[in-house]
């Protein structure tokens, strides 16, 4: 597929030729007896005993052509002296800017405004001659309204959009005429690694807006996620893969949400990031395009979750390697902060974000449909650490994360989710996820709504983990209200899990008619282990 990032300048080039318009022909009573056209013009000066030069009858100067402009008129061996003359240019004398001579005058106008303009040599009798010409400076604009997302390689491209009218829009050998409105469209059976669009105007101005293209493989675009956790590990396995082929073919499925980061900071394929190589990061359990592929085939989106700042790998790296500040530290600097992740990278540094980023990019130029963010937070205990180069609050730099992540996802027409905790809605700096912040960002919020977690009496709810639908039903009741008005939705976490498990098939499906009824069909559903209750789900 191919995506065009519209992020760099048009640019103006050198002009390619000059296009002849006649403006309104001038009468006799605007000029004296010039008359109304080139030539006329021509012959009127030569009766009178002059040579001229410059742009006339209505042709237009286009930018390159502006900076070298000149305009001259010389005696014949009969004409008169030229030193009492006066120039007007579009009725404001500039006689005192030309170069006049008892036998010759010289004008060069420099930069002037687009518009016809009129240029006048008079003596204290007549007009003597006029010059009329339009000035086209400006360059074409160009905007691109197709492709506005990913498409196959395998396939036409469709060039579409708009520019001025009669201007001509060329990639390589391939050109259209925009028409009388300034839109255009152009089939191409062959692209390269960049896009050239040439557009030249009527006056030969010159644009060029070259963008680099994105190639992906396939796209899957779902209406409604109904995805199952699959460990990076657990994908290859034929006895956890084929369970969930068996549910995608029964129709209970509709995505698939494979961990391509882990909480241990592994990155489950053999990515090409440069950092990740050098820190070791990288496994090979799975083939990603393959995988991809044959989820595609089977019409599945996949999810990508990258755990983001919960990372041993990196933190142990970046404190061997001397990057300390790309770690949360001990509060006097005696070491990376552990806690309970083993490392916690950074969330503030712009090394620390390009690492996450260059992933999620390489993540979606191989086809992997959304970038599911997991561990886009601060870890607990404000006490307990110290976040170098932490100038803003934790709620705003996980906001900034987001907005950057979105800006570089853009362009590969993927979807943008983020995991986030189900305290989240209603107590933001609990764990520094500023929901509507986010959701200004996201294609949708995931939080992490397993009855298991809450305690009694969360939501009004006395016992939760007995009472699933329940709790369900309060949690995203909240959080619809919290989304609303922003970009993002609600996909929920759900659990398909042992953990305080009293009847795991009532209990999933209570969850889910839970989520139903408050509007939402989409769901995530986690399990650890990726094993899951099958028989629990019903196909939609």
């Amino acid at each position: 597929m191919i995506v065009v990032r519209r992020s760099r300048p048009l640019r103006l080039l050198a002009a390619a030729a000059v296009s002849a318009a006649l403006l309104a022909a001038c009468t006799d009573a605007d000029v004296g007896s010039t008359g109304n056209t080139e030539e006329q013009a021509a012959a009127d000066a030569a009766e009178r005993g002059l040579e001229v030069d410059g742009p006339d009858g209505g042709e237009v100067v286009n930018a390159e052509q502006l900076e070298g402009l000149t305009f001259t008129a010389a005696t014949t061996d009969e004409g008169g002296p030229l030193e009492d003359v006066s120039l007007l240019l579009d009725g404001t004398d500039v006689t005192a800017d030309a170069d006049v001579t008892a036998t010759s005058l010289t004008y060069a106008p420099g930069d002037l405004p687009d518009g016809e303009r009129l240029l006048e040599l008079s003596d204290t009798e007549e007009t003597l001659h006029a010059w009329r010409f339009e000035v086209k400076a400006t360059p074409p604009e160009l905007e691109l309204t197709s492709p506005d997302g990913p498409v196959s390689p395998d396939e036409p491209l469709v060039l579409a959009g708009s520019t001025e009218p009669g201007a001509t829009v060329a990639v390589g050998d391939a050109s259209v005429t925009a028409g009388d409105d300034g839109s255009f469209e152009l089939e191409l059976t062959e692209v390269d690694a960049t896009l050239p669009v040439v557009v030249t105007d009527r006056a030969g101005n010159v644009v060029e807006h070259e963008d680099l293209l994105v190639t992906v493989g396939s796209r899957v675009d779902v209406e409604e996620v109904r995805g199952m956790h699959m460990a990076f590990w657990a994908w290859p396995d034929p006895e956890l893969r084929e369970p969930i082929l068996e549910m995608i073919d029964e129709g209970k499925v509709t995505a698939v949400q494979i961990d391509l980061k882990d909480e241990g900071g592994q990155i489950g394929y053999e990515s090409e990031v440069g950092l990740a190589q050098e820190m070791g990061a990288t496994r090979s359990f799975l083939d990603l395009e393959a995988t991809v592929a044959e989820l595609h085939e089977l019409e599945v989106a996949v999810v990508g979750r990258i755990v983001a700042f919960a990372d041993p790998v990196l933190a142990s790296w970046a404190w061997e390697n001397g990057n300390q500040d790309w770690v949360i530290q001990l509060p006097d600097g005696s070491d990376f902060y552990r806690g309970s992740y083993a490392g916690f990278s950074n969330y503030t540094h712009p090394d620390v974000i390009d690492y996450l980023l260059d992933v999620a990019e390489e993540a979606a130029s191989l086809g992997v449909d959304h970038i599911l963010w997991d561990y886009i937070r601060r870890p607990e205990g404000l006490e307990n650490y110290v976040v170098p180069g932490l100038t803003t609050t934790p709620e705003e730099a996980v906001v900034s994360f987001t907005q950057q992540a979105d800006e570089r996802l853009a362009p590969y027409g993927v979807q943008h989710g983020a995991s986030v905790y189900g305290i989240a809605a209603d107590r933001p700096t609990q764990i520094g996820q500023d929901i509507p912040g986010m959701a200004d960002h996201l294609d949708y919020v995931a939080p992490m709504i397993y009855p298991s977690h809450w305690g009694p009496g969360e939501y009004g709810i006395d016992d939760p983990n007995a009472r699933p639908y329940d709790i369900v039903r309060a949690t995203l009741q909240i959080w619809n209200e919290t989304v609303d008005g922003h970009r993002a939705r609600v996909v929920p976490w759900l659990e398909d899990t042992s953990y305080r498990a009293w009847d795991r098939p009532l209990q999933i499906r209570e969850q889910i008619r839970g989520a139903a009824d408050e509007g939402i069909d989409e769901w995530l559903m986690w399990n650890p282990s990726s094993r899951f209750t099958y028989d629990a789900y019903d196909p939609y």
